[in-house]
């Protein structure tokens, strides 16, 4: 009979658990989609990622993902850990757009996860944000762990581990919005979205931490979140490359949107 987490255990019972079998595995097929290839060379590939296209297959969803249209459009992937499939070091959210770097190789997917790990990387990214912030910079250092009891979400919490965001504003939209760009010192699941939260200003269309369903009548109908851009050293030559990808139509649309409405 199975118990809620917070159960007790009494003096006299015996817990038995049932271990999972080994989770199935996920063939990952090439697909033929469009997709906006920023830079590529024999170590590496920069995609401009577009709204709406996950990063990795999971076992609900095995197609449509970026690793199945890199398939695709890049031959010459030398595999990852003996097997041949794109290096994902670093994740957008399915809704948020913008500029990342896989890994061809093994050599090119231990240098960069140890970048993004150690924090040597550098990551800017552009938010409309609900509502008016008035400080022109400002910080976030607040910490981040598992929602307590919805566990897709990620909350705020004191013993979450240590998020650091640095924000500036671009423009403010009357009381309406602001435009802000985010620099993520730390890399937390879900990290800028929950710091404009806890400020009081959520990403717009954020359907999980901000007021999705009030900003689609501005034509918003997905979190206006981009990541603009992204530079590191490149791993076989340690150069500094430094990559921008363009914003977006959804997004521009959206900023004249609130700009018609404020004006």
């Amino acid at each position: 009979m199975s118990k809620k987490p917070s159960y007790k255990v009494k003096t006299g019972e015996i817990v038995e658990i049932e271990t999972p079998e080994k989770p199935q595995e996920i063939e990952v097929l090439p697909e033929d989609i469009p997709i906006e290839i920023i830079y590529q060379d024999s170590d590496i590939v920069v995609v401009n990622k577009p709204p709406g296209m996950m990063a990795h297959p999971i076992p609900s969803r095995v197609s449509g993902t970026l690793v199945n249209a890199l398939l695709h459009a890049v031959r010459d992937f030398q595999g990852i850990s003996g097997e041949l499939r794109p290096g994902i070091v670093h994740r957008l959210d399915k809704d948020t757009s913008g500029v990342m770097v896989v890994a061809k190789n093994d050599f090119s997917h231990l240098s960069l996860s140890r970048q993004f790990r150690d924090r040597k990387t550098r990551k800017v990214y552009i938010a409309l944000a609900r509502g008016r912030i008035e400080r022109d910079e400002f910080d976030v250092n607040a910490p981040i762990g598992r929602h307590p009891v919805i566990r897709v979400k990620m909350t705020v919490r004191a013993d979450g581990r240590e998020s650091y965001t640095h924000f500036k504003v671009l423009k403010r939209f009357g009381e309406l919005a602001t435009l802000v760009l985010a620099f993520p010192r730390t890399g937390r699941t879900h990290q800028i979205r929950l710091h404009l939260k806890h400020v009081g200003n959520p990403v717009m269309g954020d359907e999980v931490y901000g007021k999705a369903g009030l900003d689609r009548v501005y034509g918003i109908n997905r979190q206006m979140l981009h990541a603009l851009r992204l530079g590191f050293f490149h791993p076989r030559t340690g150069r500094w490359m430094d990559f921008v990808a363009p914003i977006p139509e959804d997004f521009k649309q959206a900023v004249k949107g609130i700009y018609d409405s404020s004006r």
